[in-house]
């Protein structure tokens, strides 16, 4: 006599097959963002229209200043126009979120006294929200340079910024939260972090994340002493065998070890260079002690221009990026290009990570690495 049970247990695998089916088709692994910052802070966007929206998730509009413990609109009269402009680039992409960033290497100066109390948390909030609320904007990016750390020469920053930091974002998530009840919208809240240790130890990001929809981490910067070490400034992994080495890698890695999903981490992409003069010309400039800055520049420019004047393109298989080199002026130009732009791609896909983002949209005006970033992302 067969056994019902075991009889059944065939269809029941059936089923829950069809049913996993199901679920994997209702429900598909999002796609990774790719935000572009774009620069309003020179005054009017230039040739906002050329812009490749289509290949775009995102633009954060940057920067919006902290005055007085409120978000502020600075140079007003061109951020209102830049705002209308960018939003009429939604008819080319519906999808495209736009976002101001508040802050910056500028302007970050004010944060720690800005957040310092409840009162002034919620007020910074409202007032943020509020330039969203007016200008039908899609969100708040911070990029605050840096909590519990100094940034540029004069900015405030106190140990009380470590436990600050997570509550300006609790404050803002529950303005966004008002603001979606009111509208029916959906507004993000995300941040640009520092890509070193010393930014995780001054930060809660375990309990930051909570109210964040992207933690942007800025891969890029990681060499910038004209007087130091010559290097990569965003280089995928290390070049040396020092285990301290800055890399995007061991950033990453140091923002899932602090409690960072994956899924909410944006690798930073450079679309720019950095120079060096060096005083001697072993190993082609790479890591060597500089005796001044030299122009690196954006990506067009690079790839346009330098080639032409003596300029050498070597790759370092080590760190997965390239880098310029001058002989005869022992210049060393570290940037990203598109074989680097193709790692990185492949890394976010690999670890399954939130996307990328860049700085800045106009250093590289052809979109050669925008293009890159579309094609392998």
């Amino acid at each position: 006599m067969s056994n019902p049970l075991r009889a059944a247990i065939p269809a029941l695998f059936a089923l829950a097959g069809a049913a996993g089916l199901l679920a994997s088709k209702q429900a598909p692994q999002p796609k990774p963002v790719v935000i572009a910052y774009v620069g309003g802070f020179r005054g009017l966007v230039k040739d906002p229209d050329a812009i490749a929206v289509e290949k775009l998730t995102h633009i954060n509009y940057a920067f919006v200043d902290v005055q007085h413990g409120r978000a502020w609109l600075t140079n007003e009269a061109t951020d209102t126009i830049n705002f209308r402009k960018l939003n009429s680039l939604k008819t080319r992409n519906p999808d495209l979120k736009i976002l101001i960033s508040i802050g910056g290497w500028a302007w970050s100066e004010n944060f720690s006294d800005a957040v310092l109390t409840e009162a002034g948390r919620k007020l910074f909030a409202h007032t943020s929200v509020d330039i969203i609320r007016k200008h039908k904007l899609d969100g708040v990016d911070i990029d605050w340079e840096y909590p519990g750390i100094p940034g540029e020469d004069g900015n405030v920053y106190r140990p009380e910024d470590k436990q600050n930091y997570t509550l300006m974002f609790q404050a803002l998530r529950a303005s966004l939260d008002s603001l979606e009840k009111e509208t029916g919208g959906k507004y993000l809240l995300t941040t640009a972090v520092g890509g070193g240790r010393n930014f995780i130890e001054h930060t809660e990001m375990a309990k930051a994340q909570q109210y964040l929809d992207y933690v942007n981490i800025m891969s890029y910067d990681y060499k910038t002493n004209p007087k130091g070490i010559s290097g990569h400034h965003t280089n995928l992994f290390g070049s040396t065998e020092d285990p301290e080495e800055a890399s995007t890698h061991r950033s990453i890695e140091m923002f899932k070890a602090a409690g960072v999903p994956e899924e909410k981490i944006v690798m930073g992409i450079a679309f720019y260079g950095r120079g060096w003069t060096v005083g001697s010309d072993t190993a082609r400039g790479l890591n060597r002690q500089a005796t001044g800055g030299a122009r690196g520049g954006g990506y067009s420019y690079i790839k346009d221009s330098l080639p032409a004047k003596g300029f050498e393109r070597h790759w370092d298989k080590r760190a997965k990026a390239p880098y310029l080199w001058h002989p005869g002026q022992r210049i060393f130009i570290s940037y990203d290009d598109e074989e680097s732009v193709k790692e990185k791609c492949h890394y976010v896909n690999k670890h399954k990570l939130g996307g990328v983002m860049f700085w800045e949209y106009s250093s590289d005006p052809k979109g050669y690495l925008l293009d890159a970033i579309d094609k392998n992302l």
